[in-house]
């Protein structure tokens, strides 16, 4: 046992899993819990998303519940949902008690409604019951939904001693205290401390006189991703939320920001792919179908217009049946160009680096569709002449309608998640399939359109 913590401190082995089984299997809880102790709580969510449900159930029940409940906020969705399933209320309850109250409103939201309320009344904290159900009202993409009620906080009229001796009990209940947050009588949200300011300043001074006005702050309706870039732009480790009043309700902290980026970024990443649902790799093959399937019909769709264009030019082609070779050329090129623009524009739409006005975006881009069609139509003119044999025509054809289709497909790529973004749409949906789509039966028709001008077709 010893060998295998020593080897595997940082990278679960499939051996340990396999002695976590047997462990399990045998009933023999000494060891189990000799071994898993040695491990962190998201170490040992990892190796209960491998085992299955029932065993993962035993862990949880042997373990606990100061340790679980940290274990269960990192277990896989679906294993927490089994594991939850196989515990009862009043298990549940005592594992929501050991977390803080964005946590627990977590767990408590995954549950069915009739059993929600079975769990938050064997919640025997009331206060902790009753900030739970506060933050279960707020729509989950809401500062509100996402901020947690623990906090530091003090009165503009205490002293810096008095402010001291206060803040002792109330930071028994922070995880970690970045900030102490200064209110008025009415609750209301003025400013902020640094616990160095607060150590540093004379035992007899006012808060009011050093506590800093310039406090960054969300309001409880904000959206998780607008509140997630002003955290990332001011380099924040935690943000008050307040109501429309201004008074101090919670707070949220960057683990949680961090949980909001990478699912924003997961999400943005699967729709790009042509992805409509979030989904992952082990659910079944009907959802994974269903969320890949509409993508796919637009591009066949997109396929059959190509298709379709081709048909209309094939009876006049007469000598220059070789253009037809250069087809894929084109189609792949509009595709590399319209999503290499898209997706700089999605990201620059998501972290917010991308302003100004439409039409100059679009005249950056066109000259830069310029340069580089004018850089690949000069490689694809020497190359299909020179290696493929076709006429100086022909290839002033190809490498004419290459500079079009880069140009079209580079303004495409940018147009679209623009104006999907500035009409309140997921500019992210504009990427993959349909940009690549879209760009095919386009960069068809512009291929066909200028041969039918330069070679009479």
């Amino acid at each position: 046992m010893e060998d295998i913590q020593e080897n595997i401190q940082f990278l679960l082995t499939d051996e340990l899993i396999e002695k976590v089984e047997i462990l399990v299997e045998d009933n023999n809880d000494s060891d189990l819990k000799i071994l898993l102790n040695e491990f962190h709580h998201a170490d040992i969510a990892e190796i209960l998303d491998e085992l299955d449900a029932e065993d993962a159930v035993y862990v949880i029940k042997l373990l606990d519940s100061e340790t679980t409940s940290e274990i269960l906020m990192e277990l896989d969705e679906d294993i927490r949902e089994k594991v939850l399933r196989n515990l009862s209320t009043k298990e549940i309850a005592e594992e929501v008690e050991e977390l803080d109250t964005d946590d627990a409103a977590d767990i408590i939201a995954e549950l069915p409604e009739e059993r929600q309320a079975e769990v938050i009344a064997y919640i025997e904290d009331h206060e902790h019951r009753d900030e739970i159900q506060e933050l279960l009202a707020y729509d989950e993409d809401t500062a509100g939904g996402l901020m947690a009620k623990e906090l530091v906080k003090v009165y503009e009229t205490w002293t810096v001693a008095g402010c001291l001796r206060r803040i002792r009990g109330q930071a028994k209940d922070v995880t970690r205290v970045h900030s102490v947050y200064v209110v008025d009588k009415h609750d209301k949200l003025i400013g902020r401390l640094s616990l160095k300011d607060l150590i540093t300043s004379k035992s007899d001074q006012k808060i009011a006189d050093i506590a800093k006005d310039n406090v960054d702050w969300a309001n409880v309706h904000d959206n998780v991703e607008d509140v997630a870039k002003v955290m990332a732009k001011y380099d924040l480790e935690a943000i008050p939320v307040v109501d429309d009043n201004q008074v101090l309700l919670g707070r949220i902290t960057i683990d949680d920001i961090i949980d909001v980026i990478r699912e924003e970024a997961d999400k943005d990443y699967q729709l790009a792919a042509g992805i409509s649902q979030d989904v992952e790799a082990d659910d079944s093959i009907f959802k994974l179908t269903k969320a890949r399937l509409p993508w796919l019909f637009i591009g066949m769709f997109g396929g059959l217009g190509a298709a379709s264009i081709i048909e209309q030019f094939n009876d006049n082609l007469g000598t220059f049946t070789a253009l037809l070779s250069f087809v894929p050329l084109i189609q792949a090129t509009a595709g590399n160009v319209g999503v290499q623009s898209s997706a700089i524009v999605v990201q620059g739409l998501a972290n917010g680096t991308i302003n100004g006005k439409i039409l100059k975006r679009l005249f950056k881009e066109l000259l830069l569709g310029i340069v580089n069609g004018f850089a690949i139509s000069l490689v694809a003119i020497l190359i299909t002449h020179f290696i493929f044999g076709t006429t100086y025509i022909l290839s002033f054809t190809i490498s004419i309608a290459l500079i079009a289709v880069i140009i079209m497909a580079a303004l495409i790529g940018t147009f679209i998640p623009i104006f999907l973004d500035k009409r309140g749409i997921d500019p992210a949906v504009a990427t993959g399939p349909f940009i690549t789509t879209s760009n095919d039966v386009f960069g068809i028709l512009i291929y066909f359109l200028i041969a039918k001008m330069i070679l009479g077709i």
